[in-house]
């Protein structure tokens, strides 16, 4: 059943992309930037709807009261792709740094230049450093924007040793805005490189707000320990509840050092 249920999931969450770009194609690119931010927040909220009545998985946020107002810098754990969606709705004009091949894609791509989102030419890494930092300055500058960024760059399993990289604290020195941590542990349930989609409830918190004109390694000392002391404690929460979904080496790993029973 788990894998017929993945199997209609992933079939049926890309036919809903594939049908709701079409549809909404002449209203995205006619009206008005801020105004089209309900596609894709539509686009998630179906997503996820159809994550919940066909995988039987659904995403519960807490700590929404720990957005802070106007311009900010979200850094959610990254562990699987429902992580690079499922925050959207709750962010007023998110903007995301990505791959510039991504805006070659056929429609995906025009969607992206739409959101004035910020590609990245993968070259040298302190041209393009100083060239993100120059433009997500300007956005949040002129539209109040919130930046998503994942501080250890690529999906990592669930449990595993942090691997933070130095560039959020780079990003986060200069724009100088407060930074909102996000933990979760929706690898468990959307495995990255597997097409399973288990089912339960998947916890997310966006944590209390690192203010601003902190020392750099004393915001990515902060940064690392209070993002992974709560994804500890959700990893635990769901090892130790009912119906728990398999557990990857790397979290069965981690929960023995915790001292949690597995």
């Amino acid at each position: 059943m788990l894998y017929l249920r993945s199997l209609a999931f992933n079939f049926a969450f890309y036919l809903n992309l594939i049908v709701q770009m079409i549809f909404w194609t002449p209203y995205y690119f006619l009206a008005e930037r801020r105004q089209v931010w309900l596609v894709p927040k539509f686009w998630v909220k179906s997503s996820l709807w159809l994550y919940d009545k066909i995988a039987g998985a659904r995403v519960s946020v807490t700590g929404l009261e720990n957005l802070p107002q106007g311009s900010y810098i979200l850094a959610p754990k990254h562990q699987s792709f429902l992580d690079t969606i499922a925050f959207l709705p709750y962010i007023p004009d998110a903007l995301y740094i990505l791959k510039r091949e991504l805006t070659w894609i056929p429609f995906f791509g025009w969607y992206i230049l739409k959101m004035r989102m910020i590609p990245v030419n993968r070259g040298t890494r302190s041209k393009a450093l100083k060239a993100v930092v120059a433009a997500t300055r300007a956005e949040l500058a002129r539209n109040d924007r919130q930046l998503i960024i994942y501080p250890e760059g690529t999906r990592r399993p669930p449990g595993a040793e942090p691997a933070y990289k130095w560039g959020i604290a780079e990003i986060y020195h200069r724009l100088g805005v407060p930074v909102v941590p996000v933990a979760h542990v929706a690898g468990l349930y959307w495995p990255r490189r597997k097409f399973l989609r288990y089912p339960g409830t998947i916890e997310a918190r966006f944590l209390p707000p690192i203010p601003p004109g902190l020392g750099k390694e004393e915001f990515m000392e902060r940064l690392i320990r209070e993002t992974e002391t709560a994804c500890d404690e959700l990893l635990v929460a769901v090892a130790c509840g009912q119906n728990a979904p398999a557990l990857p080496e790397s979290a069965v790993r981690r929960l023995r050092e915790l001292g949690a029973r597995v």
